[in-house]
């Protein structure tokens, strides 16, 4: 399926019905408390429509309903291959709605139309491919045991499972999110970032239609406060899966231990580095990847590139050809499939950004900012210690920092509270199996930059993650608990328990 014009695709926008309601149950409903909030265009600003604002007395119903889901078995014991069948289908509503699902995503985050047909939604749709065909193929274990025993190892589901969603990526984290948690046969609450809820409404509408028994998947659009919170808090809730800044996940720490302990699992914030060597080859190619890295989807990735560590003998042709390719990343109408860079998410958001942007000590190229869009900007700072390497801008921005060496810039990589992603680029093997176990971050990329696939875990080191991972079957664990089966075959009076 190819791309439309920028024309169309706003003729689809024009045209869309948009969610309003909670879905809970099985069915869209107005808040209980009547409330609604705008969700608004970041990129024009036009208010799209008001969706329910929620609050505790809907966490409350929404998790009722799930407790009701899980605990009568109408999707917990469902065979396993009766459960692939049903995200198999959903898979296939949304591959049938991708356009719809692409479109909306767009204007409801400001993400380019390019990246939500060509990157969010097929991928989506994979990921739920890629669990619900690992459905039936996970197996429990028998552990050793003497002839007079049988110790069974089983994979239960954890229960009922608060999923929190970032606005940056609102359908693709809610698919890998719910993808292992449903295969696993747990019912979910779903909050969406209260800036994206859109499409996690449409995508239970379309569970529902798939065939999804109700109460099994609900999503409750609100605040923080009124519903992240009240999550976090709940006696009912088992577990709870979170992505989204480090400030706001430590605070799912505390509410699980002011409730029920329940498990918390953090997928969080990073300050990824890019460490370029003196042997690096082909700078052309490691330039178009550090650009990608730094400012795919506007910079509003946990695992963007965002500090350049650069050896000083390539720093000034690599910087020539980063420069190069920065340009082509244009600024424009999210709907434009030709454009690279979108609306940042909020207005807020854009304050944010430009706020890091004005204590840039050097601007080597862009650091134009109005109307919400950031062009791809490179700074170079001084050191490790100065702001713009030390926290987490969420934006277009990419320091470059210089280096004379490779113990120094390994160093520098790993001074840093986060740990998520890191790439090294160097053409001795040596050196960059040396330097990818040196540096403490849970994916590391070699000559390029990237995640890894829905094959392989993803999560971080210290303040970047805590408790589990996405993707792989890894994610699955997260969503399930072990419970071992002893059982004694012996005969024998004497051996018998009083």
């Amino acid at each position: 399926m190819g791309l439309l014009t920028r024309d169309e695709y706003a003729s689809i926008a024009a045209g869309l019905d948009l969610p309003t309601g909670a879905f809970i149950d099985g069915g869209y409903r107005p808040a209980i408390s009547g409330a609604v909030f705008p969700t608004v265009n970041p990129a024009t600003g036009a208010v799209l429509t008001e969706v329910a604002a929620c609050a505790a007395a809907d966490v409350n119903l929404a998790v009722e309903k799930a407790r009701e889901s899980f605990d009568d078995g109408r999707w917990s014991r469902l065979h396993p291959s009766a459960r692939k069948d049903v995200l198999i289908r959903l898979a296939k509503l949304m591959t049938r709605n991708a356009r719809e699902l692409a479109v909306m995503e767009s204007i409801d985050s400001g993400k380019t139309i390019f990246d939500c047909e060509t990157v969010d939604v097929p991928e989506a749709v994979h990921c739920l491919k890629w669990h619900a065909e690992a459905i039936d193929k996970i197996y429990d274990q028998v552990a050793p045991a003497s002839d007079d025993h049988i110790a069974i190892i089983l994979r239960e589901p954890i229960g009922v499972v608060g999923l929190v969603l970032p606005w940056n990526f609102p359908l693709l984290m809610l698919a890998w999110k719910i993808g292992p948690a449903l295969a696993a046969g747990c019912s979910v609450v779903v909050k969406p970032a209260t800036e994206t809820p859109l499409t996690a409404l449409r995508l239970a509408e379309l569970a529902a239609e798939a065939g999804l028994p109700r109460g099994t998947l609900n999503v409750v659009p609100g605040g923080g406060a009124e519903v992240g919170e009240p999550i976090g808090r709940h006696m009912d809730v088992d577990m709870v899966s979170f992505t989204g800044s480090t400030v706001t996940g430590k605070k799912f720490l505390s509410y699980a231990a002011e409730s029920n302990a329940k498990e918390v699992v953090l997928e969080m914030g990073g300050k990824n580095p890019a460490i370029v060597l003196e042997d690096a080859e082909n700078l052309d190619r490691v330039a178009a990847h550090v650009v990608n890295g730094a400012f795919w989807n506007m910079g509003e990735n946990c695992s963007a590139t965002s500090r350049l560590i650069v050896h000083r003998a390539v720093k000034p042709e690599l910087l020539e050809r980063i420069a190069h390719h920065a340009r082509q990343w244009t600024v424009g109408d999210p709907l434009d499939p030709a454009t690279r860079l979108g609306a940042l998410v909020s207005k807020d958001h854009f304050n944010k950004v430009c706020g890091y942007l004005d204590k840039a000590p050097s601007v080597l190229l862009g650091g134009k900012a109005e109307n919400g869009f950031v062009e791809a900007t490179v700074v170079e700072i001084p050191d490790n210690d100065a702001l713009l390497a030390r926290e987490e801008i969420f934006g277009p921005v990419l320091s470059v920092i210089e280096v004379a060496g490779f113990d120094e810039a390994i160093a520098m990589a790993n001074d840093t509270p986060y740990g998520l992603c890191a790439s090294l680029f160097t053409a001795n093997a040596k050196r960059a199996l040396r330097g990818a176990r040196a540096i403490r971050a849970g994916t590391v990329t070699v000559n390029s930059f990237g995640e890894g696939d829905i094959s392989t875990p993803f999560g971080g080191y210290k303040q970047s993650g805590f408790g589990g991972r996405d993707n792989g079957l890894h994610a699955h664990d997260q969503y399930t608990q072990l419970k071992t089966l002893w059982i004694d075959l012996s005969d024998d009076a004497d051996e018998a328990v009083d």
